[in-house]
Order: C-alpha cells, then structure tokens, then sequence
C-alpha cells in the first residue's frame, strides 16, 4: 500500500515553533508592560492624592507713618459720692446727665440717731466744762491759800492735778461733739468738684448704711471738660511711641468724625499679660461731643519715615496660625515646600492684619492654612487669578465719548 501522507520539512517546524516562541514572548511583555504602566499610574494618583492643595495670596504693603489702635475715653476727674452717716434719704436734687458746681448740695439724708448723739454729746460737753471751770476756781483758791501757809502743798497739788484732769475730760467731749457735728454735715452730700452727674444710685426712703462691707455709690460725678484716652500700643511699636506727638481719632458715636489729642505720658512698661505698653493721651472736650467710656478708634502719627517704625505687610486674617511658639503663617517656596514663621502682629485692621517681621513682599503666603500643616510639608499652591485688564475697545469708546 502506497504511502499518501505529506512529508513534514524540519525546516518548517523550526519556524513555526521560532514565530510561536516570539508571539508569546510579546505577548508576555506586553501584559509586563500594561502591568507596570498600571502600576506607576496608580503610584502616582497615590502621591497626588497625598499632596494637599492650597491657595496662596502676595502681600501687600502696609501703612507708612501710623499706628491705628483701639482706645478708650475716660473723664479727667471721676469720683463716686459715698455716704458717710447713716440714715434714710429725705430728698435727691440732681439726676444723671445734669451739671454741678463743686459744694452743689446732691441729697440729703435724715438720721435722727445722729443728731441725738450730737445733742448728748453737746450736753457732756456742758457738763466737762463746767466742772473744769469749778476745778480752776478751786485749785487758784488752794494756791493762795500755800502762800499764807493755810493748807499743805500737797493739798495744793491735788487740786493742780484735778484740773487737768478735768481739762482733758472737757477736751474729750469737745472732740465728740466736733467729730459728731461732722457726721451731722455728711447728712448734706455735696458736689466734690465741677462735672456732670453720671450715675444716681438712691431714691428717696432708701436705708443709707456708710459702715456696710461694700457701700455703693450714691451718685458719680465726672468731669468731662477733659477726657483721659488710653491705648495699648504693642511692644514691637513702643520705642516710637514719645510725649508730644499727636493723634487723630474717631468714635462710633460720631460717625464722620475726627478728634486731636496729644499723647502725654506713657506707662515705659510692658504688661506681662498683654505684651502691650499703655499710653495716655489728653483730649480737648468743651464742647462736650465726647463721652467718657466710649471706645474710640486712634491714629498716631509716627512721621513717615520714622527709623523706629519698622516696614510692615499686609496680609488677610485667615493667614494665621496660631502655634504653642507663637502665632506664624505657613509659606510656600517655588518647590512647593511649605516654611512656617513666627511674625508678630503689627496693626489688627479686622479682616486684614500688618505684620512687622518675617515676612518678604515676594513671599507666598497660605491662605486658611489647615491645623496640620507643618514646616517642610509639600503643598500644592493656587495662585490667585489676575485682575482682567481692561479691553482697549472700552478705553477707545470712552475717549471718543470724551
């Protein structure tokens, strides 16, 4: 039987196996390949996914020459009017808001309890006198009777000593009824210098105790012709600060409004609690516009230029952070690298603050930074959108319009 099947060449099978052999081996790396471009795609979502984004703003130039500061106004004179005799109030003169004249009677008060202690005291005082009166007549009878040798020297000396006795006893009631006669005048309380009355703390009947363990005041009297006005100045602005120089500043009472004052003495020490340095200003109020108590915002003028003065920046409020090291703000270099430094607060404008120190106008600066960050960090920094620039057309148009 002849044999019908087909020889197979060697030749043939070598390259079928070799085309095989190469068409897995793609196939194998092109799965290597798609693994490890997977692979390094999903490294690489998971190290952006790690880098937190931020946006950051420029800072901007700060005022040059002044210190804007809160304040507050006080009256150059200002006393509280306490009772000292006890009683019921008869009758009240003046209210709150109404002028007085210093000795300008403000009340008066009933204590019949004091005026009868005067009148015994008056009465011992009639009795102490008139025994020292009887005491003198007696001890002059008893010294001239020692010249003519009627009566020993020692009674003589008896009758010396019963009228000093008799001397200070009188002296004694004398002081009480003057001590009493000064209870009784208290009775009448009065004006202790020119002002306006700003509180009334009484109404007729009202038991007056003056020996209570914390008396209130029956009325306050300021005077407000002149007004005290106090700022704290912070350390980092207290070497500019110098008697004599002038502030402007205004009240939210008086809007539109702005006053002069002049600084005149300051504390030349720092609060250990504030970190400030209290100063008093001196403010003209005869026409009577200001008042005291209010809050007041200042200017001072620290001259332009002043070498004391250091350069400051501003920067929004929500650039701070506030460390256990002090407050800082988080910075951001051209590597993304975030750099976290101590400043210290100049000027507080509310929604914008001046920083004196630490601070570059080349600087980005992390706004609302989060409580996690840290220096080195790295961040990925949203810069601010220009201002769109303004299109030559429209410029065009209001030329010919003009």
């Amino acid at each position: 039987m002849p044999d019908t099947l087909p020889k197979t060449d060697p030749r043939r099978l070598r390259r079928l196996a070799l085309v095989g052999a190469a068409g897995f081996a793609l196939i194998l790396a092109t799965g290597a390949a798609a693994r490890f471009m997977t692979g390094k795609d999903l490294a690489g979502a998971s190290q952006d996914a790690g880098v937190v984004t931020v946006s950051v703003v420029r800072p901007t130039a700060g005022e040059d020459g002044a210190l804007v500061l809160p304040g507050r106004l006080q009256a150059w004179n200002q006393a509280p009017v306490y009772a000292r005799t006890d009683g019921y109030l008869r009758r009240w003169y003046v209210d709150i808001g109404q002028p007085v004249k210093a000795g300008q009677v403000l009340a008066e008060i009933d204590a019949p309890e004091v005026d009868q202690q005067l009148v015994a005291a008056r009465a011992a005082l009639a009795t102490a006198s008139a025994q020292r009166d009887l005491a003198a007549v007696g001890a002059a009878r008893w010294k001239r009777l020692v010249g003519e040798n009627a009566v020993s020297q020692q009674e003589a000396d008896e009758k010396q000593g019963d009228l000093a006795a008799r001397e200070a006893m009188r002296n004694e009631a004398a002081a009480n009824v003057r001590r009493l006669e000064s209870l009784a005048a208290f009775k009448r309380i009065v004006a202790p210098f020119d002002g306006v009355v700003t509180s009334r703390d009484t109404d007729l009947g009202a038991l007056i105790s003056a020996g209570g363990g914390a008396p209130s005041p029956l009325f306050t009297v300021s005077d407000t012709r002149r007004l005290r006005l106090y700022v704290s100045v912070p350390q980092s602005m207290a070497a500019s600060i110098r008697p004599g120089m002038t502030a402007s500043f205004s009240s939210p009472d008086l809007p539109g409004q702005s006053f002069q004052a002049h600084l005149v003495r300051a504390a030349d020490a720092v609060d250990a609690q504030s970190g400030a340095m209290l100063v008093q200003l001196e403010v003209d109020n005869a026409a009577g516009q200001l008042k005291p108590g209010a809050y007041a915002q200042v200017s001072l003028d620290l001259g332009k230029g002043a070498a004391s003065a250091p350069a400051t920046l501003r920067v929004p409020a929500n650039t701070l952070l506030f460390r256990k090291e002090g407050t800082a703000i988080a910075v951001v270099d051209s590597n993304g690298k975030v750099q976290i430094r101590k400043v210290m607060i100049a000027k507080d404008h509310g929604s914008e603050l001046e920083l004196a120190g630490g601070l570059a106008a080349s600087d980005w600066v992390v706004s609302s930074p989060p409580d996690a960050i840290a220096d080195g960090d790295t961040v990925r920094a949203i810069q601010p959108k220009p201002a769109p620039a303004k299109t030559a057309q429209a410029n065009g148009g209001a030329g010919a319009r003009g």
